[in-house]
């Protein structure tokens, strides 16, 4: 199956390789698109898209903003905090509302895991999921790889390392799902707090040593520490989960001399990542974000029947 023929994508879970193939592929005009003076291409022209955002972010509702508009799409962000939500809506009649409004696709970021895939199902609109809970983060992902393909070439057989705070983190499972796909070996590691029961199920090697998860690395994503989850006492202080498991180029040297350094922001300078680290030349965090983008035009292209030649155009 190509994405062009899915009505929604919720995870990357449910993608096959063909299919993630098929968006980084389309991603990389994307990208020269936003290099141009003029970031306009009337591709989408007459389409509708909504953002609606259960939680609070800047990168990502922004990024599949702009994806629309640089595609020539009508966009319009929903805000939760001043719409009916507020009034005790229902998420079903919030969704119906939206769809008789005349859109083509809904992008949504919800705390509970699902939420989504829920509007999927009540909606003739195409769902793009932007986040959900616990469960997938699959944009992020995708950026993720689309980031390390164009520096390493390929996708296949790298060693990578994902630090942190593995058992809520949406972005870890994501990148997990995508990753194994072409054979990656993936290492996660963090407090064995923060490590999921059984992760290794999924396909992963888990460590509690920072320098031994990171040894031939090719890769190092960095997630952030949520600090609304200190609440739950999963690891001492910050100050102590920075003593361990803060990523900075002293811990790096048994990565591979080319390794890259990857975060989807926003950063805890200091906690998950040192500013010498971040502020260093591989690390690709602000490119991650102009990446993201391109993704998501690529995305946002495929599902709403956009026309390859006015890309070029």
């Amino acid at each position: 199956m190509k994405l062009d023929r899915r009505k929604d994508l919720l995870g990357i879970k449910d993608l096959s390789r063909a299919e993630i193939d098929q968006i980084l592929n389309t991603a990389v005009p994307m990208k020269d698109v936003i290099k141009r003076d003029i970031k306009k291409v009337p591709t989408l022209r007459g389409k509708a898209m909504v953002t609606i955002f259960y939680e609070n972010s800047t990168r990502t509702r922004t990024s599949f903003e702009i994806a629309g508009k640089y595609l020539s799409a009508d966009t319009v962000n929903l805000a939760v905090s001043t719409s009916s939500v507020q009034k005790g809506e229902s998420l079903r009649d919030t969704i119906k509302t939206i769809e008789v409004m005349g859109f083509d696709l809904m992008v949504m970021r919800h705390s509970m895991s699902g939420a989504p895939h829920y509007a999927a199902r009540n909606t003739n609109m195409r769902v793009v999921n932007a986040g959900d809970g616990q469960n997938e983060h699959p944009t992020q992902a995708l950026l993720d790889m689309f980031t390390i393909k164009e520096h390493k070439g390929t996708l296949e057989n790298l060693k990578v390392a994902i630090v942190g705070d593995i058992l809520h983190s949406r972005v870890a499972r994501s990148n997990i799902y995508g990753l194994t796909r072409y054979g990656c070996e993936i290492r996660v590691v963090g407090p064995s707090t923060l490590i999921p029961p059984e992760v290794e199920k999924l396909g992963v090697k888990s460590y509690y040593s920072l320098e031994e998860a990171v040894k031939g690395a090719d890769v190092v994503n960095i997630l952030r520490i949520q600090r609304e989850r200190q609440q739950a006492a999963l690891f001492p202080s910050l100050d102590e989960y920075a003593d361990l498991y803060m990523v900075n180029p002293q811990r790096l040297k048994g990565a591979q001399e080319d390794a890259l350094i990857l975060h989807p922001g926003p950063m805890n300078r200091g906690v998950e990542i040192s500013s010498a680290l971040a502020d260093s030349t591989q690390a690709l965090i602000n490119e991650q974000v102009t990446n993201g983008v391109a993704v998501r035009m690529a995305i946002l292209f495929l599902m709403m029947g956009g026309s390859k030649d006015e890309i070029a155009g």
